[in-house]
């Protein structure tokens, strides 16, 4: 039995109020004690965290692993090591695999894979129509009994309203969080920037605002009348988060999240046509990366994902259009957060909140915080510590990402998952 105790740490856990040095106590794969050793403790392992603080372990609410389907660009094995490297301890998977998760077995293979790869923990979504085609629902409360924490058409697009109201039905009574990626495919169709002075002068095809805010505007109108909970993944723009405010404000059970590029990235970034910058939805103006940031700080925003989406390196070597979109994005996740705290855009309770008990809470998990008796998932980091990100250094296998060469502060130096160390920095 493996017993650690965690000394002299800054404990930060914002779902129990906690930011304090004091010790933490591990057994028998939970935490079960802070502050006071439980009687006749004794601990295998002592960790002297002076200097350092400890946060649960991140939830990132969409990671596309590659697999089963595209194992020539990673595989669960590479990316749930990556994920650990970067202080995540819990990783959900969108339904758009190949098998399509959209039946027990792939469900199941995607568990057992994670289980021998003995990093973080891996869960599913399971998809919302059959084939995430968008014509026939789903089993979903089958997929909920194998272990999907909700149903998702991922960017497969639903063209009916009607099949569309009766997976939220479906879903409701079964009480299943639906998970949106909102776009109009019609609006969005062969778009790869967003639709402003910038795609105009490059001869892009834009992608305006109403191809994500259209979509969001017609869920709403379908969830009216019901008791249904939808979750919008990846907003991009002002108006979003002005629709899903009003939205809350009229009694509905709205959440959404943000992919940490918006948080950084705008359009300007795409204006010498890098690839590493071509993302669905696009980035955005900078007024709208401004009104991401103050929605996080307003808590209409919830949560910050990584979206992370590795890719091979040729992926990305074609003309700007026909580049694979989609970024490489575990191993920035907490660094672009923490950045946004040393910005003075966000407070650091809320930017951890955004990272661990809230993802945690929308996917119904007892984790994402280090109350005495859960799961001992947790993150042990330096903040002072200051490093430059080299793709070469990245232990997932997709090195696709805007952010090398950037200058980070605030390193990851141990992650444990139930109990067990993950990842150790040399």
């Amino acid at each position: 039995m493996n017993t650690i105790l965690i000394k002299n740490a800054r404990v930060i856990d914002p779902k129990n109020q906690l930011d304090q040095v004091t010790d933490v106590y591990i057994k028998q794969q939970r935490i079960v004690a802070i502050g006071t050793a439980p009687e006749a403790f004794v601990a295998k392992q002592t960790i002297d965290a002076s200097g350092l603080w400890l946060i649960p372990g991140l939830v990132d609410l969409s990671a596309r692993l590659r697999e089963p389907g595209l194992e020539y660009k990673a595989s669960i094995d590479s990316e749930t090591r990556a994920a650990a490297s970067a202080g995540i301890t819990t990783l959900c998977v969108p339904a758009d695999t190949d098998p399509v998760i959209d039946e027990p077995a792939v469900v199941e293979l995607i568990h057992h894979k994670a289980k021998q790869a003995r990093q973080c923990l891996v869960y599913t979504l399971g998809a919302l129509t059959a084939g995430l085609k968008g014509e026939h629902l789903s089993e979903m409360a089958t997929l909920r009994q194998a272990g999907c924490l909700g149903v998702t058409n991922g960017k497969q697009p639903i063209k009916s309203t009607l099949i569309m109201r009766r997976a939220l039905e479906y879903a409701s009574t079964h009480n299943i969080t639906v998970f949106i990626e909102p776009h109009d495919p019609d609006l969005s169709a062969d778009g790869c920037a967003h639709e402003g002075a910038i795609a105009t002068r490059l001869g892009l095809v834009p992608i305006p605002y109403a191809a994500e805010t259209a979509s969001i505007a017609q869920l709403l109108e379908l969830m009216s009348g019901t008791d249904i909970r939808v979750h919008f993944g990846r907003i991009s723009c002002a108006r979003s988060i002005e629709l899903i405010k009003k939205a809350r404000k009229r009694g509905l059970k709205v959440s959404a999240d943000v992919a940490a590029h918006q948080l950084h990235l705008t359009e300007m970034d795409i204006s010498s046509f890098n690839s590493q910058c071509h993302v669905l939805p696009p980035l955005r103006s900078q007024r709208d990366m401004q009104a991401l940031q103050q929605g996080l700080a307003d808590e209409i925003i919830s949560c910050i994902c990584s979206d992370h989406q590795p890719h091979q390196p040729d992926a990305k070597q074609a003309p700007f259009p026909a580049t694979e979109p989609g970024i490489s994005a575990l191993e920035t996740l907490l660094p672009l957060t923490l950045k946004l705290v040393e910005n003075g855009q966000l407070s650091l309770h809320s930017a951890i909140a955004s990272l661990t008990c809230n993802p945690a809470s929308l996917l119904g998990l007892d984790s994402g915080h280090l109350g005495v008796g859960s799961e001992a998932n947790l993150c042990l980091l330096d903040p002072d510590q200051e490093w430059t990100l080299n793709t070469e250094d990245m232990l997932s296998r997709g090195k696709n990402t805007p952010f090398a060469g950037w200058h980070f502060k605030g390193k990851v130096l141990q992650t444990i998952v139930q109990g067990r160390s993950i990842y150790s920095a040399k």
